[in-house]
């Protein structure tokens, strides 16, 4: 079975998604259920789509009493370790929160700071803005949808 960790620049730290459970995995997407790691009132439990011909982690926050929340999409970078079965999705900061209509873009900021602190580099950073803006284009023409009818057959 695979194991997956959560690469972070902003604070540094990697951790072992060991509690996430994996429900579906192709060659370009892995499916997760989850629960927080610390309480949070907005939400307690989750599903992701790793989109890995993407760079995409598209996520569905629920709430306690099973509601959506909230819907948080991660640009990511992956990297996979075939003698370990190991995969690292590093988090290149910049994301997407969808509530309802609204699209709000968040954590640029961060993205910029990791670039001049040399948290990241510039081929990173180049590729962070493509995936963030194939993202947005994709919501703003409307096949988004079709990500989220994957993610609802596993809910």
């Amino acid at each position: 079975m695979s194991t997956l960790f959560r690469k972070r620049l902003i604070p540094a730290e990697c951790i072992s998604l060991k509690d996430d459970h994996i429900i579906h995995m192709e060659s370009d997407m892995i499916i997760t259920k989850w629960k927080t790691f610390r309480p949070k009132p907005d939400f307690s439990h989750g599903i992701s789509y790793y989109v890995l011909d993407k760079g995409w982690k598209i996520s569905k926050f629920f709430k306690e009493d099973g509601s959506l929340a909230y819907i948080y999409c991660d640009i990511i970078d992956t990297s996979y370790n075939e003698v370990n079965d190991t995969y690292i999705f590093t988090d290149l900061l910049a994301d997407v929160i969808i509530i309802g209509d609204q699209v709000k873009v968040v954590d640029l900021d961060e993205l910029g700071d990791a670039c001049s602190e040399g948290l990241i580099s510039n081929e990173m950073l180049v590729a962070s803005l493509h995936k963030l803006n194939n993202l947005l284009t994709i919501i703003y023409d409307g096949e988004f949808q079709n990500y989220l009818n994957v993610l609802d057959q596993y809910c």
